[in-house]
């Protein structure tokens, strides 16, 4: 899962940058309202998590021309107790959910579970395709009965994969989206993995569940036989 983290306290945004990562979340980090566009308008996320009161840009102006622009990515507000009519604003003009700060850790990973959860149509932790099960809350992987371990990159891949499953995504958005908006190294790592974790899921299976679309990228899906 790939987070942004727009936060202006430059202690506070250590620390919950260091804590999703320590979760396996891929994590940005960026310190205004206006960078965080910026780097929306490249990369892919999952979820935003924004500071109401920043610099340059606050996080309101930041969420209303994010909704202008039809960018439905979910945006989760950190916001002051004493802030209740921005917190209202922001819910009426599209955020998905906000947390009071101080804030427990614990928490605030609910409500990226759950906020993710609605934006990609499902309504529990337990991803599915043919015999394959993943929950997003403890990272088990299954295929049938036989439990499949998997590295933190490798996790991340296969999650992204199957939260797009029957849609075709390029190098590119897999790269920016697993590996996040700073990685400077090539496209190929994408086909690295990829062989990792075919070779973990689909093994010998008869039924393949990853597929190389060429010229392209790569899809999840269950082939009509």
């Amino acid at each position: 899962m790939n987070i942004l983290i727009a936060e202006d306290d430059e202690d506070l945004n250590e620390i919950i940058v260091k804590k999703m990562k320590a979760e396996g979340f891929t994590v940005d980090n960026c310190f205004d309202g206006e960078e965080a566009l910026d780097r929306m308008s490249y990369a892919d996320y999952d979820v935003v998590i924004m500071d109401i009161m920043m610099p340059v840009m606050d996080g309101i102006t930041a969420l209303s021309k994010l909704r202008e622009e039809g960018n439905s990515t979910p945006v989760i507000f950190l916001t002051a107790k004493d802030t209740i009519s921005d917190k209202v604003k922001g819910l009426n003009l599209g955020a998905n959910d906000y947390v009071v700060k101080p804030f427990s850790f614990d928490e605030l990973i609910a409500r990226i579970m759950a906020v993710t959860r609605t934006a990609a149509g499902n309504t529990s932790s337990h991803l599915e395709l043919s015999d394959l099960t993943l929950n997003m809350e403890s990272h088990i992987v299954k295929r049938g009965e036989k439990e499949i371990r998997l590295t933190g990159k490798e996790y991340g891949l296969l999650e992204y994969l199957l939260l797009n499953k029957n849609r075709i995504l390029s190098r590119e958005k897999i790269l920016s989206h697993v590996w996040g908006y700073d990685y400077e190294g090539g496209e190929n790592i994408v086909d690295v993995y990829m062989n990792y974790v075919r070779k973990k899921v689909d093994g010998d299976y008869k039924n393949k569940l990853i597929h190389t679309v060429r010229g392209i990228g790569y899809t999840m899906k269950v082939e009509s036989l």
